[in-house]
């Protein structure tokens, strides 16, 4: 039996297929032990948590708010430190409205000239009598000073017939001069006054005949008129100035009634 032998070129061939071969199972090898990490971190499945849905708080109740009146500042039940009071409030002042009133109408009368002798008057109303009478004026016949007819006195009679009364030129009283606190409080009266027109025109000597209770209210009347009022003074029957007497009310009203 011959034997097989392989020539060179053939102990060659196989020495490149099996070289060949090591060569393709380590490529395979490192191919298959090379793995990319990072891929295989990109590729993995993504996990969430899912979680549940809170519910809801309970809503409390809308409950109305109570009236009250602040009589003093409220305590607290609890605190979580003890703090000062809070001060009261201060006091707060608020002015009287002042509205005023109508300003009164009033009429000025004509002076009341008086004589220079006081009369003796015993009734209680004054007026003409059929009787004759001692006072003064202008009777028929009497024994006192006037325009009579005749007298039994020395001198000749109506002397005093010519005699001119003061006449008022300026001067008077407004609401402006009522004392404010008599004003607010609704006080008020009528004071009778008698004072002397001298023979400048200007007012002299001035007093309370009849008080209208209030000495403020007195007062204050004379004081004005002695300031403010201005006459034409009497003239006698040659026509010089002469002093007078005046006697008049002043009525003071703190709230006058409508129309009036």
């Amino acid at each position: 039996m011959e034997a097989f032998r392989s020539t060179p070129a053939e102990r060659a061939r196989g020495a490149v297929a099996a070289m060949a071969v090591s060569l393709g199972l380590g490529a395979a090898l490192v191919a298959g032990l090379s793995v990319d990490v990072r891929q295989l971190a990109e590729r993995a499945p993504s996990v969430f948590g899912i979680l549940p849905t809170p519910e809801p708080e309970p809503t409390p109740p809308v409950r109305s708010r109570p009236k009250r009146e602040v009589r003093e500042a409220p305590k607290r039940a609890t605190a979580p430190r003890p703090e000062g009071a809070a001060s009261p409030a201060n006091l707060r002042g608020k002015a009287t409205e002042i509205v005023a009133p109508p300003v009164p109408i009033v009429l000025q009368s004509p002076p009341m000239v008086t004589a220079e002798l006081a009369g003796t008057g015993s009734q209680a109303n004054t007026g003409a009598a059929p009787i004759r009478g001692p006072g003064t004026g202008s009777g028929g016949v009497g024994n006192g000073t006037g325009s009579g007819a005749g007298g039994d006195g020395d001198g000749g009679g109506g002397g005093g017939a010519g005699e001119t009364p003061p006449r008022w030129r300026s001067g008077d009283l407004s609401d402006a001069d009522y004392p404010e606190a008599l004003w607010a409080a609704g006080l008020g009266g009528t004071v009778e006054v008698r004072y002397v027109v001298e023979v400048n025109g200007r007012v002299g000597d001035c007093e309370i005949v009849t008080s209208s209770g209030y000495p403020q209210l007195d007062s204050l009347t004379c004081r004005t008129i002695q300031r403010r009022f201005r006459f034409h003074p009497s003239r006698d029957a040659e026509g010089r100035p002469v002093a007078s007497t005046i006697i008049e009310n002043h009525s003071w009203i703190p709230h006058p009634e409508p129309g009036r």
